[in-house]
């Protein structure tokens, strides 16, 4: 499950200019570097403008941040200032052209704060979150400004069309959902929850990822690790050196609820211990605690949608996504649970019938005991285990003969890796993405090796988002956490990592193939319930035979996987599939049911731990064998990613995607020309269009068919 990526100041999408001579020469940071030796300051001399990681230092962030600020200020200010009657072009256009400079700035920020945050990045968000808070509230609330644009809106809208008329209506109506039209005692009230919702927001991303990495759990002895493999056991003695040497191993907690190495550890002690550090990493339990910052932000946002007229958050948050309110939300999910619930109940009474069968009638199974039975069960059932796999899955391979391949197959893209380029970690790789005509379409970093600094996840975005208007190819990135195998051995990666590493580039083609004029409609720049079907539909083709045999070989001896044991692990991938659809369902419905509470409602910081049990038994989801992916303590898309009342999107666009694999399989799954559709109706298109007619217009379907998920998962 990836954690999408989209950046803005505001929810209009923001952009931003280069400052002119003038205000370069007045500006020098606390250090006394000028800031023409900034290197944020201009667009960098490489590939696409590509950022130059060899010069940007941290003291370069802030200077730059605040010049950014400062110029687009001063190009809002000529907007408002023109005396000529407010157009498209001395308006909207206007808008749009600003702020490039604060736009690269942020880009760059943004991906450092999220995967290679040291302590002194951190201190410069802390200072840096509240500057572009404000003026974020400062563009969202100039009433002068807001008056132009409606202006142009009431008077233009009728005549535009194209990209014209669809950036008009969404910075119209961005204005309009950031509070533009309330009186002026509410515009005051929305600014002051903004701001403390920002700083909430980044109080809790930064308590998390230091109470995930608190949670590693220390192994003195290597036979309490029995049941690892060599190369899991070798994992945990490196992590336990780069994490302080405090025992010679450890086990590092990843950010869902269940934890992989569950699957082969023996000890059911250390499994549990293991499974209870995940579940209380940052509960009151141990140092951390972020229930106050839950119970402040709940609040904070139920009173935030009922300012803009809504009953709740979630209602405000629906009102510009596909699924449009709450009532058609719950439906969904009211769909899919009714249908699992009958299998969920049906798969734990296997694995604990199993269970019993080898620890004695008297066993009773405990959700840390799950994934290590099952896997049991799926290897007596099919024959094989993970560990069977993993040497036919060399990081290396499946990016290049897997994930490249098929995106040559299908959209004739080419990628060439280029080693002249700069990064921001020794790790990363970076690719020329070249189109089917030979032209340069975008540049590719990718981004895969966990490490202390890094947050948990997995995520797309970008360095530079594709616009004609700019005259700007994308410049895209993916990050991951696979654990990094020691030196000199080779990465080996689960079957889950496989899917992962498609899902991320199937974001990652959106925005390289974006082809649109406008940087605010372009790539990723769509609702979160649309955005999340290029990547899980990508997923389709890591089980496509052509593209499976092309990357599928063993490390070592580079023979493909024998076909009896490909048979026997693509067809145990739905095996008990309940589990993984169960705890998708507990995380979305603990999402909708924070913010569907009005601010009365939302519970006072110490009953935060009882509000979790008791939504899940209100809609039919508690069950202690299949807790949520994402507990509330540690739901980061929610209070902290920008998934507000969004999860459900994950699988609304499973949904859609089901639907396009479907339309894919029927047509030809490596089929060029289908390929050419699907890229040409959809991947291109960002935001310019509606987007369920991008879907109609593709699949021939007039609504989304949810039944295709649950003959996707075997339901």
């Amino acid at each position: 499950m990836s954690h999408f990526v989209r950046k803005s100041i505001l929810g209009i999408g923001m952009v931003c200019t280069v400052l002119s001579a003038s205000i370069l020469a007045g500006c020098s940071d606390k250090k006394g570097i000028g800031m023409s030796d900034n290197p944020l300051m201009n667009q960098s001399t490489l590939a696409f403008g590509a950022p130059d990681f060899s010069k940007i230092k941290n003291e370069h962030f802030l200077p730059a941040m605040k010049a950014g600020i400062a110029s687009q200020r001063k190009e809002i200010k000529e907007i408002v200032n023109n005396k000529e009657t407010p157009t498209f072009k001395n308006t909207i256009l206007a808008y749009e052209k600003s702020g490039v400079l604060l736009d690269r700035v942020n880009s760059v920020f943004n991906a450092l704060v999220e995967a290679d945050k040291t302590p002194e990045l951190e201190k410069i968000e802390k200072e840096s979150v509240p500057l572009l808070t404000d003026f974020s509230n400062e563009i969202s609330f100039n009433q002068e400004f807001f008056t132009r644009i409606k202006y142009v809106y009431d008077h233009e809208f009728g005549k535009l069309q194209g990209e014209d008329k669809k950036l008009l209506e969404e910075t119209y109506k961005g204005f309009v959902r950031s509070g533009a039209l309330l009186p002026a005692d509410k515009k005051k009230r929305m600014e002051q929850i903004n701001k403390r919702l920002s700083d909430l927001e980044q109080q809790f991303g930064n308590s998390l990822t230091n109470a995930t990495n608190e949670a590693t759990v220390w192994v003195e002895k290597e036979r309490d690790l029995a049941g690892l493999t060599e190369a899991d056991m070798a994992q945990c003695k490196q992590d336990a050196k780069s994490r302080g040497g405090k025992a010679p191993y450890c086990i590092v907690i990843v950010n869902t609820t269940q934890q992989p190495l569950l699957t082969n550890l023996d000890n059911r002690d250390l499994r549990k211990k293991v499974f209870e550090a995940s579940i209380h990493r940052a509960d009151g339990s141990g140092d951390y605690n972020t229930f106050p910052l839950v119970a402040e932000m709940a609040k904070l946002r139920a009173e935030k949608g009922q300012l803009m007229g809504f009953k709740d958050y979630a209602s405000y948050s629906l009102d510009d996504a596909m699924a449009k309110n709450t009532e058609n939300a719950y439906a969904f999910l009211k769909q899919l649970i009714a249908a699992y619930s009958p299998k969920a109940d049906e798969e734990t009474k296997s694995i604990e019938a199993y269970a019993q069968s080898k620890m004695g009638e008297d066993f009773q199974l405990q959700p840390y005991d799950r994934f290590y039975y099952s896997a049991k069960m799926k290897n007596e059932k099919y024959h094989f285990s993970e560990d069977d796999v993993k040497p036919y899955f060399n990081v290396d391979s499946v990016l290049t003969n897997g994930v490249f391949y098929a995106a040559h197959r299908v959209y004739g893209l080419s990628f060439k890796e280029r080693k002249d380029l700069p990064t921001y970690n020794q790790d990363m790789k970076v690719f020329d993405v070249i189109d089917k005509d030979g032209k340069q379409l975008a540049l590719f970093y990718c981004d895969y090796f966990r490490r202390p600094t890094k947050r948990g996840g997995a995520w797309m975005s970008s360095f530079a988002k594709q616009s004609r208007l700019r005259k700007q190819l994308p410049i895209i990135y993916n990050v991951c956490n696979f654990a990094k195998a020691p030196d000199g051995q080779p990465t080996l990666l689960t079957w889950d990592d496989v899917t992962t590493m498609f899902h991320e580039f199937g974001h990652a083609l959106h925005g390289m193939l974006s082809n649109c004029e406008y940087n605010t409609l372009s790539g990723t720049s769509v609702a979160r319930d649309f955005v999340e079907l290029p990547s899980q539909f990508n997923e389709f083709f890591a089980s496509v035979p052509e593209v499976f045999d092309h990357y599928a070989k063993h490390y070592k001896t580079n023979a493909p996987m024998p076909q009896e044991l490909k048979d026997k692990m693509l067809n145990s991938i739905n095996f008990q599939s309940a589990y993984s659809l169960g705890e998708n369902l507990g995380a979305t419905s603990l999402d909708m049911a924070w913010h569907t509470l009005s601010s009365s409602q939302v519970p006072t910081e110490d009953k935060v731990k009882d509000f979790e049990p008791a939504a899940l038994k209100t809609i039919g989801l508690l069950n202690n064998q299949i807790p949520p992916r994402y507990s509330t303590s540690y739901f980061n898309h929610v209070w902290g990613g920008g998934y507000a009342a969004g999860y459900y999107s994950y699988l609304w666009s499973e949904v859609l995607s089901v639907n396009v694999g479907d339309y894919f399989r029927a047509h030809g799954s490596l089929d060029p020309a289908v390929g050419q559709a699907f890229r040409d109706k959809v991947l291109s298109r960002g935001n310019t269009g509606d987007l369920m007619q991008m879907f109609s217009d593709f699949t021939g379907l007039k609504a989304p068919d949810a039944k295709g998920l649950l003959r996707a998962r075997g339901l």
